[in-house]
C-alpha cells in the first residue's frame, strides 16, 4: 500500500515538473511572428490589421522591400491565382500561379493606399509577364485582395497611374484564390542570402512617400469655417441627408476642399445617387487619401483630402457600373464650389478640361 502511494506521489511530482517547465518555456520564449499556411500567427496585439497580396516579379526582392516599410507587420511568399490549389516552385509555370507576397500591415501606421503606392515604385506597370530580368507568367504583376472594399482604393490608384502611361497598365486586380505557401528556403530569402539575386532597388523602401499636409491652426479654422464645416472636416461628423446646397446642384465647375482649397471633384463626375449627399464617380486627381473606418459597427472606406487632411465622406462600391462602380458620398460642408467661368481666375485653369 505504501509502495502504491509512493508511486502515485512520484507520478504527480513528475507531471507537476513537466507542466511547470512547459509554462516557463512558454513565457521565456521571445514573442515572434511565425509563418504558417494561414499567415501570421502571433499578431493578436495589433487591433487594426490589414492584408494584401502583391505580385511584382521575383518574390525574393518584393518581400525584402516590403519588410523595410514602416507599419508592415509580416511578409510571406507564396504562389497565387493559378489554376490549381497545389503547386511548387518547380511546377508554377504549369499551374499558372504568380510569385506573390502576402503583406500583413498595421492600418493605424500604414494604409492600403500607401502600400499600393510603394508597390508601384518597384514595378514596370505596363510590362506583360516580365519584371527585371525575369520573364514568364509566374513573374506577372498582380494585386490580389480579400476585402471587397480594398478594390475601391486599388482601382482608383490604378486609374491615376494609367493617366501617366500611354500603354495599358498590365497589373492584374483580382480576388485572391489558390494561394499556396512557398517552400521554406524561399521565405525571407534575402535575409538568409544577403548577396542573393534581387531585381529591384530595395533602398526605395527608405524613401518616404510624398506628404503635402498643411499645418492647421484650430483657432483660425474655427474663425474661417462655419460650425458645421468645422465639425465635418475636423471632427469627422456627418451632415444631415439632403441638407447640403450641393446635393441637388449640377452647375459646371470644380469642387475643392473648404479648408485647403485643393481640387477634389469635377462637376462632370457628379451624379444623383439618391442618397442625400453630393455623389461623384471619381476624384479629379490624386488629392484623396483613403482610410479604413470601422466606426458605427460598419466597415467602410473613409476619404480625406491629402493636403488639408479634411474628412470628406466615404466611398462605396454601389456607383454606376459604366463609370467604374464607385460612389464617393461626400459631405457638402467639406466642399467649396468654383464655377467654370471663375476657375482660371482662382488658379484652377489646369482643371478646365476635366470639367468641360
Amino acid at each position: 500500500m505504501k509502495t502504491k502511494k509512493l508511486l502515485i506521489s512520484i507520478l504527480f511530482l513528475i507531471l507537476f515538473i513537466i507542466g511547470f517547465k512547459l509554462i516557463i518555456n512558454n513565457y521565456s520564449k521571445p514573442s515572434i511572428i511565425q509563418k504558417t499556411e494561414t499567415g501570421v500567427s502571433n499578431l493578436s496585439s495589433v487591433k487594426n490589421k490589414g492584408e494584401i497580396y502583391l505580385a511584382g516579379g521575383c518574390f525574393w526582392g518584393v518581400e525584402g522591400y516590403f519588410k523595410k516599410i514602416p507599419g508592415v507587420l509580416d511578409t510571406i511568399v507564396g504562389y497565387a491565382n493559378g489554376k490549381t490549389d497545389e503547386t511548387s516552385y518547380e511546377k508554377i509555370s504549369k499551374t499558372d500561379h504568380s510569385e506573390t507576397v502576402k503583406i500583413s500591415y498595421d492600418q493605424d501606421k500604414v494604409s492600403l493606399q500607401d502600400i499600393i503606392e510603394y508597390y508601384f515604385r518597384i514595378i514596370d506597370p505596363t510590362s506583360v509577364n516580365k519584371q527585371g530580368n525575369d520573364a514568364g507568367r509566374q513573374y506577372r504583376t498582380g494585386i490580389y485582395y480579400t476585402n471587397e472594399n480594398d478594390k475601391l482604393v486599388i482601382d482608383e490608384i490604378i486609374r491615376q497611374v494609367q493617366e501617366k502611361h500611354k500603354d495599358k497598365i498590365a497589373v492584374e486586380v483580382e480576388p485572391l484564390k489558390n494561394f499556396v505557401l512557398a517552400e521554406e528556403y524561399n521565405q525571407d530569402y534575402l535575409d538568409k542570402n544577403p548577396g542573393g539575386y534581387c531585381h529591384i532597388n530595395i533602398s526605395l523602401a527608405e524613401k518616404p512617400l510624398e506628404t503635402r499636409k498643411i499645418d492647421k491652426n484650430k483657432k483660425e479654422l474655427k474663425k474661417k469655417l462655419t460650425k458645421e464645416e468645422y465639425k465635418v472636416t475636423q471632427e469627422n461628423e456627418t451632415e444631415r441627408a439632403f441638407s447640403s446646397k450641393y446635393d441637388d446642384f449640377y452647375e459646371p465647375g470644380i469642387y475643392v476642399d473648404v479648408v485647403s482649397g485643393e481640387p477634389l471633384f469635377s462637376s462632370s463626375d457628379k451624379y444623383d445617387a439618391g442618397c442625400g449627399w453630393p455623389s461623384f464617380t471619381k476624384p479629379i486627381d490624386a488629392g484623396i487619401n483613403y482610410k479604413t473606418d470601422n466606426t458605427r459597427g460598419m466597415e467602410r472606406v473613409e476619404v480625406r483630402s491629402k493636403k488639408g487632411d479634411s474628412h470628406l465622406g466615404h466611398v462605396f462600391n454601389d456607383g454606376p457600373k459604366e463609370k467604374g462602380g464607385a460612389r464617393y458620398c461626400i459631405n457638402g460642408a467639406a466642399l467649396r464650389f468654383i464655377p467654370l467661368d471663375k476657375m482660371e481666375e482662382e488658379g484652377y485653369g489646369a482643371y478646365i478640361d476635366k470639367v468641360k
